[in-house]
């Protein structure tokens, strides 16, 4: 069973909107009661709760080692904590909870730093609340561990709300580099914006980051070498290529569609892709699940407790799965679930977006 829970600031509102959206799906969901506890797993780049049978604190721990059910997995839930992680001892103590793993906890076959953040983030979150821990002491074999996880200080204990509380500012991209407007650059701008790969207004003959995505974006529609840069049979393809066209046609006036073989969002009005844009979704360990779906939030400035990083000009529509804004967009599928898009066009979306707005996610097109 998957509940919400009650946050504070960016990340509560982050994990509670989560669960919530969880707890849609989840008919005869309750919440956690006597004889249950409740456990941190993943849903995209957000933490969600899920509630789990026992009752010790040492029953909280084993029941996050155990990792997703299947039923969850299939939904695109998932645990970063290595399978086979021994728990050696578990107490609380006047609101300090000590868990002892084992060494395979840090394993070095999955310490990445995404990895390790992520799943401290899941133990302490799990183990805060429980006979009312407040901190928690980690302890590897016995020992604390110091240097490990990127930014945390596990040699004493820790709060939830310290992994919960933004420690880097809001990302900035850098300042393009702009060479002297060019009418060829001019005429090709003038096409990727009748094609729907740039909007009106966008023709000023410079070559910079807005130009090189709705360039990208059109390699990618169209099945060229993905380079995000004019070449010869880039030019000779616009020269006879058509408007883009939604897969699937009716529904809602407007809507979006993800295309993860294509790696490209469609933005749609009526039938009319009003913009095509390059994405990048999430990698093979970390698929974004097709479906049908809707928006239910729009979120200025988005912040992954997991992985302790923003996430701008969020729109999430399932789970900690969003459109948001991200300095590394590569163009093939690279991100933890999320619809990843470069500062260029992550704004633009954000205003198109609206609350209920369908978002259909399409494997094969």
């Amino acid at each position: 069973m998957i509940t919400p829970m009650a946050g504070r600031g960016l990340a509560g509102i982050a994990v509670a909107a989560v669960a919530a959206v969880l707890l849609a799906g989840a008919a005869g969901s309750t919440p956690a009661s006597r004889g249950h506890v409740r456990v941190y797993l993943l849903y995209g780049e957000q933490l969600v709760r899920v509630t789990r049978p026992g009752g010790s604190p040492a029953a909280v721990v084993r029941q996050l080692l155990r990792g997703p059910t299947r039923a969850e997995a299939r939904r695109g839930i998932r645990t970063y904590v290595p399978r086979g992680t021994p728990l050696r001892r578990m107490t609380v103590t006047d609101g300090l909870a000590t868990v002892d793993v084992g060494r395979r906890f840090i394993s070095r076959r999955t310490r990445t730093r995404p990895s390790l953040l992520a799943r401290l983030s899941q133990l302490v979150g799990t183990v805060t609340g429980v006979h009312g821990a407040t901190k928690v002491q980690l302890l590897i074999d016995g020992e604390p561990v110091s240097g490990v996880f990127p930014g945390v200080p596990t040699e004493s204990p820790i709060t939830f709300r310290f992994l919960q509380t933004p420690n880097v500012g809001v990302p900035v991209p850098p300042s393009p580099r702009l060479k002297p407007p060019d009418k060829h650059v001019k005429q090709i701008q003038q096409r990727l914006i009748k094609l729907g790969y740039l909007l009106p207004g966008a023709a000023d003959g410079r070559l910079g980051p807005v130009t090189e995505e709705g360039i990208l974006a059109f390699q990618k529609w169209e099945g060229l070498d993905r380079t995000g840069s004019l070449n010869a049979r880039t030019e000779s393809r616009l020269a006879v290529a058509a408007h883009p066209v939604p897969i699937s046609l009716g529904g809602a006036e407007k809507r979006a569609e993800v295309l993860l073989g294509r790696q490209v969002a469609l933005l749609i009005v009526g039938n009319r892709v009003v913009r095509t844009i390059a994405v990048s979704s999430g990698k093979p360990s970390t698929p974004t699940p097709p479906g049908n779906y809707r928006v239910y939030a729009k979120i200025r400035r988005w912040w992954s407790t997991p992985f302790r990083e923003w996430l701008p000009w969020a729109v999430p529509f399932v789970g900690g799965i969003a459109f948001h804004e991200y300095l590394n967009v590569p163009s093939y599928a690279a991100s933890h679930g999320c619809v990843r898009q470069p500062h260029a066009v992550a704004r633009w979306t954000y205003a198109f977006a609206e609350v209920g707005m369908p978002v259909k996610v399409i494997a094969n097109s």
